[in-house]
């Protein structure tokens, strides 16, 4: 533009310079027709010479001027045609520069007429019958380009974004524009058709992987699924639509047409109810008994989706439902404990029977009311402070007066056990209530007879000072006083004899329905079933689990207070306990989302096995309890000073440093905000602790909050016999263990012999179950029938114990099957009898994951 503005002004100047030539040679022209006519006139030669001289100094005057006037000119000529050459060679570099782009190229000047275009600019309107040329106006280009179909559709870009044009051709072009210094636009026109069909791609894949993720999805679920769109068509839809709806999807068949070939009713979200209300949900029984659950659920763009449940299994499982709630009921009821549960309001939502009838409330009548409304304002006040310690989240438990339904005035021990949520903020309590008037009446007997034993000691010293007459007399009075002391010894021995048998009665009679209910939801829980019912057994389940694992701890602290069971130490090979817990604890930790690994050892210890796997499974369910999903716990052993320690590593939430050595006392509990629901009650590491100084297995606890905790027992090494050795546990894959098993079980209790044929028959096992031998004999042959696992109640009815069942069967066999003794019996001389019989022993109530675990282990060797 610079060599074109210089161009011009040269021209400008010649012509100036040209017109001044013109005006002095008609100057001359005059000056000379001037002389020679004043020559004519004048007749003075003087003046006539004077004249001329004076002309031809001007005449020279100017000549020198045109002169210099005429070599300026030539130089401008000169300079110009120096100016002409860049400007051309400048021009053509510049078409040069804008041909070899790849974009369409077109410059506009300040007027935004055409100054300058590329040759691919011109392809876009090949073929069109259009001239674009220099000066065209970018509104013609722009009319153009729509009139004559160059611009086949728009998309003007927002913000940032450029204007995209796709083509007559098929092409996409991008729009950039720039103005110039000048006040002139630049226009670029990119193919970005490469670009777009690449998008186009990626985004049909994206789609297409989307559409398979949907209907591989929808392919994999359990329910029913048809997706109809707006216009009424089937457009998604799974195999288990067309099995629970009996139809075969046809094309071209409207949705309501389709599901005219089916007994399943059409439901849409525009039908409604007789109350005129939209109807989303039904259900609907079929003839053949089954239940279905249809929902319909519209959506924005429209059309709808529908969702086709079978819920046949809900109706079944109600009554199992009924019958688990009556036994958790029952259960509660029967335990020799006042039970309670209050609410945040403070009001009652739970009573078990002991608990109505020691204050004699009809049953249920005190629900839903408040515990200052059942107990009156003077009893409250005193209850009031331990209430407030509970529901700060700290365990109270007290002594305290109370008259029963009888008006008898008793000595209570209570404790407040707080419910903390999530946050660890206290929403209720258990209320744990035992009486201990006797107790306390016997506490203050003994003391008053101690009281009085000084008294008369005092006295009769006194009088043997004062009378020696009376010596004999006083020998015979604390014979006598000794005689009392005996009968009491006697007494208190009788009481504690009296304890033990009603604690092995609650171990049989009050666990054995636990047992039962235990086994029929394990079975349950191995089903395929809807998830809400699933959640439904889970929870009962959850319950069952929290009443066993409430009654197993009270029954065990008892027995260990008691003194009643007594360690039973030999050497064993340290895996063949070790390998049980984890295939056992393996499952439970995939269950929670956690991994679980497991480093075992070859060592022979002394110890007692029953007791020391009681130890470690405290520690493996508190590793349970304390590590959020994704965790990681280990179990693992290693030699240390002659010794071999086992630790149970975990990834959980960690225990303060001021709780380590509180948390192994009784009723004390570390928040846990995973396991709110979580009803323990504090006494694991309470009984851990009692084991261990009762095996002199010494443990410690290390632990960083947020890191995880490490527990750990160290044991003392041993030897064993030759003969002793026995196969390590394989570790084999436990399902295909149990498929096909065939297994004989034995129990006076109807509803255990339920519940084990359902859950063993779950886990793919051939069961046989009887209640007695007699019953045993009528279903097959003793002698012959196959058999690879014998299951055995120890007690059985009539005084029968299940090592005499177990001994008449297999008098009557040439093989020896495997056989697991079941019973609620803890003590040291049954345990010691069934192992010299060479049968294992399991206790009462059973976990169905150890129940499989044994199993496989006890299947090992079956061909």
């Amino acid at each position: 533009m610079s060599s074109e503005l210089s161009r011009e002004q040269l021209h400008a100047r010649i012509a100036q310079l040209e017109q001044e030539n013109s005006k002095l040679t008609r100057m001359k022209d005059a000056l000379i027709e001037r002389v020679e006519a004043s020559s004519t006139v004048r007749t003075a030669p003087y003046a006539a010479f004077e004249h001329s001289v004076v002309l031809a100094e001007q005449v020279r005057e100017r000549t020198e001027a045109l002169n210099a006037a005429l070599a300026e000119l030539k130089r401008s000529n000169y300079a110009l045609k120096q100016a002409n050459q860049e400007a051309a060679t400048a021009h053509q570099r510049l078409i040069d520069a804008i041909e070899s782009i790849s974009d369409a190229f077109v410059l506009f000047d300040e007027h935004h007429r055409i100054l300058l275009f590329n040759s691919r600019f011109l392809d876009y309107w090949e073929g069109t019958g259009t001239e674009i040329a220099r000066g065209t106006a970018i509104q013609d280009v722009r009319r153009l380009a729509i009139e004559r179909g160059v611009i086949v559709e728009e998309h003007v870009g927002q913000g940032d974004e450029a204007t995209v044009y796709r083509l007559a051709n098929g092409r996409w072009v991008q729009v950039s524009e720039r103005h110039t210094g000048e006040g002139g636009l630049v226009i670029l026109y990119t193919d970005i058709t490469d670009l777009k069909a690449s998008e186009a791609a990626q985004r049909e894949q994206a789609l297409a992987q989307k559409s398979r993720l949907l209907q591989s999805t929808v392919d994999n679920l359990s329910q029913g699924v048809a997706l109809v769109n707006a216009e009424g068509c089937l457009e998604v839809w799974n195999d288990r639509f067309n099995e629970l709806a009996g139809v075969r999807t046809i094309e071209g068949l409207s949705f309501s047409q389709l599901m005219r070939q089916s007994e399943v009713a059409l439901l849409t979200p525009d039908l409604h109810d007789s109350q005129g209300r939209a109807l989303h949900e039904l259900e609907q029984r079929l003839q053949d008994g089954r239940v279905l659950e249809i929902r319909t659920h519209p959506m924005p763009a429209g059309g709808f989706v529908n969702t086709y449940t079978d819920i046949t299994e809900r109706y079944q499982s109600a009554e199992t439902l009924r019958e688990n709630e009556h036994w958790l009921r029952l259960i509660t009821d029967h335990v020799p404990a006042l039970i309670a549960y209050v609410g945040e309001d403070g009001c009652f939502q739970f009573t078990n029977q002991v608990y109505d009838d020691w204050y004699g409330w009809p049953r249920g009548t005190i629900i839903g009311q408040s515990i200052r409304q059942i107990h009156g304002d003077p009893l409250y006040a005193r209850l009031e402070p331990h209430i407030l310690r509970a529901m700060g989240g700290e365990n109270a438990t007290f002594e305290i007066d109370e008259f029963n339904a009888a008006g008898e005035n008793r000595h209570m021990l209570k404790s407040y056990v707080p419910n903390l949520d999530q946050e660890g903020r206290a929403v209720g309590f258990f209320v744990l209530i035992r009486d201990i008037t006797e107790r306390k009446r016997t506490a203050l007997a003994l003391q008053q007879a101690y009281q009085n034993l000084e008294q008369r000691v005092r006295e009769r010293t006194s009088e043997l000072t004062e009378v020696n007459q009376q010596l004999r007399q006083e020998i015979d009075e604390r014979m006598a006083i000794e005689a009392r002391l005996l009968d009491a010894k006697q007494d208190a021995e009788q009481a504690n004899l009296s304890k033990t048998k009603f604690l092995a009665a609650v171990s049989h009679d009050l666990l054995q329905p636990l047992n039962a209910a235990r086994l029929f939801t394990g079975a349950l829980l191995e089903q395929a079933m809807p998830e809400r019912i699933s959640s439904l057994i889970g929870s009962v389940s959850n319950s069952l689990q929290d009443v066993e694992t409430l009654l197993g701890t009270l029954v065990d602290i008892s027995k260990l207070d008691a003194g009643v069971i007594k360690p039973d130490v030999g050497a064993f090979r340290l895996n063949e306990l070790l390998r049980t817990l984890a295939a056992e604890y393996t499952q439970m930790a995939a269950a929670e989302g956690l991994t679980f690994r497991f480093s075992g050892s070859d060592a022979v210890v002394m110890s007692d096995a029953t007791l020391l796997a009681r130890i470690l499974r405290n520690f493996l369910t508190n590793a349970l309890r304390y590590t959020d999903a994704g965790g990681e716990i280990l179990l693992g052993c290693r030699r240390r000073a002659g010794k071999l320690v086992i630790e149970v590593w975990d990834t959980g939430s960690g225990i303060p440093a001021d709780k380590l050595t509180e948390i192994f006392q009784e009723f004390r509990r570390i928040p846990n905000a995973r396991h709110q629901h979580d009803k323990g009650l504090g006494l694991g590491l309470a009984i851990v602790d009692k084991i261990s100084s009762m095996l002199d297995h010494p443990i410690k606890v290390r632990s960083q909050e947020g890191v995880g905790s490490v527990f750990s027992v160290m044991l003392p090494l041993g030897h064993l016999n030759p003969q002793s050795f026995m196969p390590q546990f394989k570790d084999p894959a436990i399902d295909s263990q149990l498929q096909g098993a065939r297994i004989w079980m034995v129990d006076n209790d109807a509803s255990i012999c339920a519940g084990m044929a359902t859950l063993l028959g779950g886990w793919g096992c051939e069961v046989v179950t009887a209640l007695s031998l007699e019953d045993l004999q009528e279903q097959l042959s003793l002698g012959c029938a196959p058999l690879d696992l014998l299951i055995a109640d120890y007690h059985l009815d009539d005084g029968v114990t299940g090592v005499d069942l177990v001994r008449e069967i297999l008098q009557q066999r040439a093989d020896t099957p495997p056989v697991m003794m079941i019973t609620a019996n803890y003590s040291n001389e049954l345990k010691q009898e069934l192992k010299e019989q060479g049968y294992l022993l399991m206790n009462k109530p059973i976990r169905p994951l150890k129940l499989k675990a044994t199993l496989a282990h006890l299947l090992q060797r079956r061909t």
